[in-house]
C-alpha cells in the first residue's frame, strides 16, 4: 500500500491502522480488498474527509491520498512529508502532529 500524505491544519490528529487492504482510519474502517486491479474509485465516492483523493490499484498495489492532520506548530516532516509505503499491518507511524514545546518554569 502506498499512501500519499496532504497535510493540513486541523484540530483533531490521525490515527491509522491497515491490515491487509483494509484501513482503520480514527476507529472508521474501510476496506479497499474489492477493488480490482487497475479501477479508481473517486473520492466522492468515499464517505470520509480524511481522503484528499482517489483510491486506485495499480500492480495489486493500493495507492492513496490521505488529509495528514497538524498543529500550529508543525515540525517539518509533518509539513512536507515522504509517501508511506506500507508492507505490514499494524499501527502506521506517522509524522508528529506538532512539535514538542518545552515547558516554561
Amino acid at each position: 500500500m502506498l499512501i500519499t500524505l496532504s497535510p493540513a491544519r486541523r484540530d483533531t490528529p490521525l490515527t491509522l491502522s491497515r491490515n491487509g487492504d483494509v484501513l482503520t482510519i480514527n476507529g472508521e474502517v474501510f476496506d479497499f480488498t474489492p477493488l480490482p486491479e487497475g479501477a479508481t474509485l473517486p473520492r466522492e465516492a468515499i464517505a470520509s474527509d480524511w481522503f484528499a483523493g482517489p483510491v486506485e490499484r495499480v500492480g495489486g498495489t493500493l495507492r492513496l491520498t490521505l488529509v495528514l492532520p497538524h498543529g500550529a506548530n508543525a515540525p517539518q516532516e509533518t509539513l512536507f512529508p515522504a509517501p508511506l509505503t506500507l508492507t505490514g499491518n499494524g499501527p502506521v507511524a506517522l509524522p508528529s502532529y506538532e512539535l514538542e514545546t518545552p515547558d516554561a518554569d
